[in-house]
C-alpha cells in the first residue's frame, strides 16, 4: 500500500517535470513572437497547476476513504472483542456457580457427617453410663 502512493507520487512527479520540460523545448523552437510565447507559457503554467490539483484532490479522496475504512475496522474490532469478553464473563460465571453449587453441596453433606457422629458419640457416652 505505501508501495502505492510512492508510485503515484513518482508518476505525478515525472508527469510534472515532462511537461514541463517538453513545454519549454517546444516554446523555444517554436517561432513565435514574444506574446504569444508569454501566452502559451501561462497556457502551459495553468494546465500543470490545474492537473496537480486535481491529483491533490483524488489524493485527499482516497486518503478520507483510508481513514474511514480504518476506522470502520476499528469499531468492527472492538464490538467483537467486546462479545468475546462479555461471553467469557458469561463462561467463568458459569463455572463458579457451579463450583459454588459443589462447594455448598459438600458443605451440607459435611455438616451432616458431623451431625451423624456427634450424635452416635452421645449414644456411646449414654450407652457406657448406663452399663455402669
Amino acid at each position: 500500500m505505501a508501495n502505492d502512493g510512492n508510485t503515484a507520487k513518482g508518476f505525478l512527479f515525472g508527469l510534472i517535470a515532462g511537461g514541463a520540460i517538453g513545454a519549454a523545448l517546444a516554446l523555444l523552437y517554436a517561432p513565435k513572437s514574444g506574446r504569444e510565447l508569454r501566452g502559451d507559457i501561462k497556457k502551459r503554467t495553468d494546465d500543470l497547476v490545474e492537473d496537480a490539483e486535481e491529483y491533490i484532490s483524488t489524493a485527499r479522496e482516497k486518503a478520507v476513504e483510508l481513514i474511514n475504512e480504518g476506522k470502520k475496522r476499528a469499531d468492527n474490532m472492538i464490538s467483537d472483542a467486546r462479545k468475546r469478553a462479555e461471553e467469557l464473563l458469561h463462561d467463568a460465571e458459569k463455572v463458579l456457580s457451579g463450583a459454588k453449587d459443589k462447594a455448598g453441596g459438600l458443605v451440607g453433606e459435611g455438616e451432616k457427617i458431623r451431625d451423624a457422629m456427634k450424635a452416635g458419640v452421645e449414644t456411646f457416652k449414654e450407652e457406657r453410663t448406663k452399663g455402669k
